[in-house]
């Protein structure tokens, strides 16, 4: 598996029979220099399709259910009809049916229950990957390259935390190498499901946010790839979002670092977890463009040549801000905090900058506005002694913030740097809120108002000439 590559193709990417057509015909001419492995996504707003269908049978809307499985069946049947020849559809539309009736049968549980239960939410809202992983392989054969589909759930073994489940590797490796190594060596080309997997004993989960990303740099580190690339709708990791910084440049190597922090912190190239399974065995990462596959994109490695000051800067608008206060400061702020932090990762709720202050020991800290009820109602019930008798204040949630974070591995130790960015954002008359930079100064993260976040970001990337 030395010359390995595994490709991982996005929902964008395989958002259409034209999309399918593209994400094949590029990895057959991949497979005719070297064996491949690809990771789909399922087709771009399917996974929607199929969380809002789960929310239907919930609240016992069968209309609701009903109308959104045709849609389910009739999209993928349409990409079928468009890709295949009419002699080799009949097997794959018997695919498709059998697949959108499990998912009716998990959600049809669902309604008789009125309940989702996040184990059977993990299971239904995988069949979007089986869906895309079952037409693209049959395109495939049909074209005259041997393909197979591949349903990671029966090789990423994972933990049981549903919905945000992490990979087992040992025992994921083992089972790679049993289920896909002889496929690779029979001259077959794997189509693997992104996004699932399951536990040891069979139960399936879901890898989260960003985890088809995930499933595919899980399947590299597993298999011993030489590399992996990441296909999106993107020319690659940009210094800004060029839809509010127009001089915007993409940059040709980041490290791991630096691609994890601006992930975490709202660039939409990836997942900052892809990359954790890559780092020991230093396999390089390129974010491509399947929409202009002839440009480079951004290679992503451990190291870099050069690095001077800030390289990137990226922003995130749907965050809100809790605030926690004791209402005396005889109250211990660091035993409070450290119960507030522990019941937010029970929760299951990513933290994504913290501030704290030292005489009053109130701290806050930023969260995305979809975890923003957990986060709360977590913290609420943790702290339900000290609200309840007025030691602490009540939570403060603030949503009218944004958060933009300045990113660069040369930002270390240089001299300066941090007064020119809080400089220049004061110089459009915006206000910071709070600051958080970790002891690496890998990251300077600033809250602004959120109407001044788009004007922030750009006076940022200007100062430190990121586009030149």
């Amino acid at each position: 598996m030395k010359d390995l590559l595994v490709m991982k193709f996005g929902g964008t990417s395989v958002g259409s029979a034209e999309r399918m057509r593209t994400a094949a015909t590029l990895s057959a001419a991949q497979k005719r220099k070297r064996p491949v492995v690809i990771v789909v996504s399922a087709m771009s707003g399917v996974t929607d399709l199929l969380i809002e269908t789960t929310k239907h049978a919930e609240g016992g809307d069968d209309a609701g259910r009903k109308s959104n499985l045709r849609k389910l069946e009739e999209r993928h049947v349409q990409a079928c009809e468009e890709l295949l020849p009419a002699a080799k559809r009949k097997p794959v539309l018997g695919g498709i049916r059998e697949l959108v009736g499990e998912f009716d049968r998990i959600t049809h549980g669902m309604l008789m229950l009125e309940d989702r239960p996040p184990r059977s939410v993990d299971e239904a809202i995988a069949i979007g990957e089986r869906l895309s992983a079952l037409i693209i392989a049959a395109y495939l054969n049909a074209q005259g390259t041997k393909a197979e589909a591949v349903n990671a759930a029966e090789v990423i073994v994972t933990d049981a935390v549903f919905g945000s489940a992490s990979p087992l590797m040992e025992q994921t490796t083992a089972r790679a190498r049993k289920l896909i190594a002889p496929l690779i060596r029979a001259g077959v080309l794997p189509v693997v499901t992104g996004f699932n997997g399951a536990t040891a004993d069979g139960r399936p989960t879901t890898l989260g946010r960003g985890g088809s990303d995930f499933s595919a740099s899980i399947l590299a580190a597993a298999l011993g790839a030489r590399e992996l690339w990441i296909w999106t709708d993107v020319d690659g990791i940009m210094t800004a979002d060029p839809r509010l910084v127009p001089e915007a440049r993409v940059l040709e190597e980041v490290t791991y670092r630096e691609a994890a922090e601006l992930a975490y912190n709202g660039a939409k190239v990836l997942h900052p977890r892809t990359l954790a399974p890559l780092v020991e065995r230093r396999i390089p990462v390129w974010s491509k463009n399947s929409f202009a596959p002839e440009k480079p994109g951004t290679k992503i490695v451990s190291r870099i040549r050069s690095s001077n000051g800030a390289r990137a800067v990226t922003s995130l608008g749907k965050v809100a801000m809790v605030s926690l206060e004791p209402a005396q400061a005889t109250l211990n702020g660091t035993h409070v905090m450290a119960r507030a932090l522990g019941a937010l990762a029970r929760a299951n709720v990513e933290v994504l900058s913290l501030s704290s202050s030292s005489y009053r020991q109130s701290f806050c800290f930023l969260v995305r506005s979809e975890e923003k009820e957990r986060a709360v109602e977590a913290m609420e019930s943790a702290l339900a002694l000290e609200l309840a008798h007025g030691y602490l204040r009540p939570i403060d949630v603030d949503e009218q913030v944004g958060l933009l974070a300045v990113v660069g591995e040369g930002m270390q130790g240089t001299p300066g740097l941090a007064g020119r960015i809080f400089t220049a954002i004061s110089r459009e008359r915006i206000n910071i809120i709070a600051i958080a930079q970790g002891s690496s100064e890998l990251t300077i993260a600033i809250v602004v108002r959120r109407e001044g976040l788009e004007a922030a970001v750009r006076a940022v990337h200007a100062e430190c000439a990121m586009g030149k």
